[in-house]
């Protein structure tokens, strides 16, 4: 890890190191939106069924 942390700072390539960062923040909020979005989608998912089957009850009497 030493040798990692040498080679940037002798380098001088703390410019990717911040592309690195913000690449692996985004990519992280990225998965965190899609899991969002796909619990949001079974909630809608199961709304609709149920008001499916609400109108359906309705319907037969």
């Amino acid at each position: 890890m030493d040798e990692i942390i040498s080679t940037v700072l002798t380098k001088g390539d703390l410019a990717h190191v911040a592309l690195f960062l913000w690449a692996g923040g985004a990519s992280a909020a990225v998965l965190m939106l899609l899991r969002e979005l796909s619990a949001a989608n079974r909630r809608f998912n199961t709304f609709v069924t149920e008001i499916a089957q609400l109108n359906r009850l309705f319907r037969d009497q």
